[in-house]
């Protein structure tokens, strides 16, 4: 028996007769009859008869699928067959068959392993299996670059680098027959035009002018291709070859990080990219550096140095992202919660779950060229949009406390008002959306300058909001239902309103009319609604129309809505709706809040104590245009000289507007006097029906539960406070100067010159002269109006009179002379 002494022997001195035993020795070992039909199917094609051969070597591969055979049998008869049968295939110089074969035997036998009957084989008839994937390779290389089919033959080069790279660096006459081999390939491509391995002009980044083609361009240029069709793998793995076969080519890295950034491996992609930049900017080759140059502002360049900064580093882009970041937190509430995890994340802690999440890295990823602000602004916002919660509060909710206390909002008490609160985070992580906010719980209503950023900035949130649900089980403030530009309906059940699973309910018909016939706004208005286009007064009946817990929050959740700036200050209690009140009027001018009837505010005496009055319709003389006007102003013509009629049109026209200073207002209006003051009749509880005599407007009846003093009757007056409607609206007519005007009045052009209205509409106009103008202005000043009592204090300053209803006097009418007319500004606490 041929022992491992024999072995031994054999290596010290080799000798023929020493080789042949080592041959029947190991002939015998193993599979005996496997091993001999192997040594038989080689003698046949030794023999010349070569298709017999390989028929027998194919029937041996396939006895392996014998049920007898374990695994270790069947896998050396594998190998041994196919590794057999590949070789033939070579000798026959059919190098596509070979090369399959081989590579499959050698997937199927472990490296550790060794094949007995191979070595004899080898040993008896001279055929070599060591390195035989290669040859085979090599041989169809050659044979396909023989063919003219060069970027094949490449393919196959490639990927047998790729398979054997170990086996290749340990043998000097591979790699120099790679090497000559891809220098003729190279030399053939550079004149081809093959989709895979055409010298790319990808952004200028690789050109037969910069970049000379190598190995490594190669694999660059495969892996790019393989990039292009979505082989995200394959295309990695060529560019882990480009950057192993030349690690100063920076192009392997950019292929690098192509491929990883489409597999989604941002992170790695992130760095894959910023190796590129090193490579390129530690580059001796001016070519390549010309390609990257960082951007320096104070370095002046003259017009001979060439600048191309074609690529921008990852930190620019997170420079970016952070700016646009910082911007879209600025219109988003302070605290949200993550429908996530239930937690409450403030600005600070949702940046950071952002940029430790997939949209950033590939945003940071996908920018190399230029920062894309656009498609930043449209990720960033995705990302952080929130949803807004509208309900009626129902008792004890849950606080900012009661979340932090226990981490989450899952894991509050299983109580009805805990339950509302989960109901709306599921609702809105099935909505897509991250982010939620609730009134209840992210606000931390101990800190004052926090609660009032929120009151202040409440609108602004529901405004900017991806959405704002509203739960039906109660009602909700104005600017919860006008400010969102997306809203959706939930009855008490959780289920869309009406049945509508639209996306918006702001597209619904039926709901939005519904809608506005309960808070009698055109529908137009709520679906695109700005606090431009309702008006003061017609702002005030909407919120005459919603209740309040707390006091304060009937102004507060008005802030918005009036674009108001006020300060909220929890405990000021009725004063909050007068600071509004005050804040407005002091803002416009707008003495529109002035129309009521009730109590009075403890605020200003021109102020109402609740906003539920609003609910009242105001009283608005009916308009005087068209024939009536002109009857109007004939008749005045006749009575009013022009002297007359200038100075009551200037008196008015000189008033300011209406101002608040230390909660006084100063009211301009028209002044008339109260000459006689008396009882008419007294009515249930307190309140008595007057009758006053006043000076241009005759009786006047009224009634208050005010105790007024009958003896002193010239401290009242009434006022006439609706100077914009006295002055008129801009009517388009032309108006042109009068000759007489300043010779008349005495004065000069400059102070008693009649200023023409902005001409808001350019179409034709009458041509209408001063004195027409200011009559028109007189006209209106004769017309029934809602007049304000006043009564004056020690101080010479005047208090409202409240009375139960609106004071609507005559007005006087064409009978209008410059002694019945004062214009002045009334101070009233």
């Amino acid at each position: 028996m041929f022992t491992h002494i024999h072995f031994k022997s054999l290596r010290i001195q080799p000798s023929p007769v020493g080789y042949i035993a080592k041959a029947v020795a190991l002939l015998v070992q193993g599979d005996r009859e496997v091993n001999q039909r192997s040594a038989q199917s080689i003698l046949v094609f030794e023999c010349g008869n070569q298709q017999e051969a390989i028929t027998r070597v194919e029937h041996l591969a396939m006895r392996a699928n014998d049920d007898n055979d374990d695994k270790a049998t069947y896998l050396y008869t594998q190998a041994r067959g196919l590794s057999v049968l590949g070789a033939m295939y070579i000798k026959e110089e059919n190098y596509g068959r070979a090369v399959p074969l081989i590579e499959r035997a050698i997937n199927l036998a472990s490296k550790d392993l060794k094949c007995p009957s191979l070595e004899t084989i080898s040993l008896i008839f001279g055929w070599s299996f060591n390195g035989l994937g290669i040859v085979a390779q090599q041989r169809l290389c050659e044979t396909l670059y023989a063919e003219q089919r060069t970027a094949e033959a490449l393919e196959v080069l490639l990927n047998m680098i790729r398979a054997s790279d170990e086996e290749i660096r340990g043998s000097k006459e591979a790699g120099d027959w790679i090497a000559d081999f891809t220098g003729k390939c190279i030399t053939t491509l550079e004149h081809a035009d093959d989709e895979v391995f055409r010298p790319v002009k990808h952004d200028d980044a690789i050109t037969q002018d910069s970049t000379p083609l190598s190995l490594s361009s190669l694999f660059v240029m495969r892996s790019r291709a393989r990039a292009a069709r979505g082989l995200w793998e394959d295309a990695l793995q060529d560019a882990v070859e480009a950057v192993k076969a030349d690690p100063s080519n920076p192009w392997g890295y950019e292929a690098k990080h192509v491929a990883l950034h489409g597999a989604k491996r941002y992170d790695e992609a992130i760095d894959a990219f910023k190796a590129m930049l090193h490579a390129i900017e530690d580059s001796h080759d001016p070519a390549i550096r010309r390609m990257y140059l960082p951007y320096e502002p104070n370095i002046q360049i003259d017009g001979s140095t060439e600048l191309r900064r074609n690529y921008i580093s990852p930190s620019e882009t997170i420079a970016s992202i952070d700016s646009i970041v910082r911007e879209i937190l600025k219109s988003c509430p302070l605290v949200v919660i993550d429908v996530a995890t239930g937690c409450l994340c403030d600005g600070p802690e949702r940046t950071r779950i952002f940029k430790a999440g997939p949209m950033f890295k590939e945003l940071v990823s996908s920018m190399t060229r230029e920062v894309d602000s656009e498609r930043i602004l449209r990720v960033v916002e995705s990302f952080f949009g929130y949803v807004m919660f509208s309900h009626a509060w129902q008792g004890n909710e849950p606080s900012f406390q009661d979340v932090n206390v226990v981490g989450s909002v899952w894991k509050l008490s299983d109580m009805p008002l805990n339950q509302k609160l989960r109901n709306f985070c599921q609702e809105t992580r099935r909505l897509g959306y991250n982010w939620a906010w609730s009134d209840t719980c992210c606000i931390d209503k101990t800190t004052s300058s926090i609660l009032n950023q929120s009151l202040t900035s409440m609108y602004k949130w529901y405004a900017d909001s991806a959405a704002t649900l509203v739960f039906l089980a109660g009602v909700w403030t104005l600017q919860e239902l006008l400010s969102p530009k997306v809203i959706l309906f939930y009855d008490s059940e959780w289920k869309p309103y009406l049945g509508d699973t639209g996306t918006n309910h702001k597209e619904s018909s039926e709901i939005m009319h519904e809608l506005a016939d309960a808070i009698k706004i055109p529908r137009g208005n709520i679906v695109v609604f700005s606090p431009d286009d309702l008006g003061v007064r017609e702002k005030l009946r909407l919120a005459s129309t919603r209740n309040a817990t707390v006091e304060e929050d009937v102004a507060y959740s008005l802030i918005g809505i009036f674009q108001s700036d006020i300060r909220p200050h929890y405990g000021e209690g009725a004063d909050a709706l007068g600071h509004l009140l005050e804040e407005i009027v002091a803002r416009s001018g707008e003495v529109a809040v002035l129309a009521w009837s009730g109590k009075s505010s403890s605020y200003n005496s021109c102020l109402p104590a609740s906003v539920s009055v609003y609910r009242q319709t105001p009283y608005n003389p009916p308009p005087l245009e068209g024939e009536e006007m002109d009857n109007c102003v004939t008749v005045l013509r006749s009575r009013l000289p022009q002297k007359v009629a200038f100075g009551i049109y200037n008196q008015i026209n000189s008033l300011p507007p209406a101002r608040f200073a230390t909660r006084r207002l100063h009211l301009p209006c028209i002044v008339f006097s109260v000459r006689r003051l008396g009882i008419q009749e007294l009515r249930r509880g307190n309140e008595k029906l007057y009758r006053a005599r006043v000076s241009g407007l005759g009786n006047v009846e009224f009634a208050t539960t005010d105790d007024l003093p009958l003896h002193e009757p010239q401290r009242f007056v009434f006022a006439h406070p609706w100077i914009p409607h006295i002055r008129g609206p801009s009517d388009g007519v032309a108006w042109v100067d009068n000759s007489e005007f300043d010779a008349d009045t005495g004065s000069d052009s400059d102070s008693d010159e009649v200023a023409s209205p902005s001409p808001l509409h350019a179409v034709p106009a009458l041509q209408v002269d001063n004195y027409t103008r200011a009559l028109h202005m007189i006209a209106r000043l004769g017309q029934p109006f809602n007049a304000l009592l006043l009564v004056q204090q020690p101080n010479r300053q005047y208090r409202r009179i409240a009375v139960e209803n609106e004071i609507i006097v005559s007005g006087l009418g064409t009978d209008i002379t410059s002694k019945n007319i004062r214009a002045t500004v009334l101070e009233i606490l």
